[in-house]
């Protein structure tokens, strides 16, 4: 059965723009990870500073791969220019975590 990790951002105002773009410059980076079934970046609209980054996996067990391997590697990384690493664009992080017991699809 599949499992769902939502990683909650606290992201202040002024580094919105920061965390997308680092997001989208990554784009396809967990996609090739085995296992992985889906990803969305979710923004703020209510007035709260966390953003969500929810990511569906076939197992615990890929999901634990990908983050003791590409995901280390991905976050490891220098600056651009190889100098050192930028400042995180978060200022908290939680990882919450669910077991998909439903599940619909649109009918098509």
């Amino acid at each position: 059965m599949s499992v769902v990790k939502i990683n909650v951002l606290s992201v202040p105002a002024e580094q919105r723009e920061v965390l997308e773009k680092r997001f989208a410059s990554r784009a396809g980076a967990v996609e090739s990870s085995d296992g992985f079934e889906w990803f969305e970046l979710l923004r703020p609209v209510d007035g709260t500073d966390k953003y969500l980054v929810y990511t569906r996996w076939a197992s615990e067990e890929a999901f634990q791969k990908w983050m003791s391997g590409p995901m280390q590697a991905a976050h490891r990384g220098g600056g651009e220019s190889g100098g050192e690493r930028p400042r995180p664009a978060a200022s908290d992080s939680t990882l919450w975590s669910f077991d998909v017991v439903q599940q619909a699809a649109p009918k098509s």
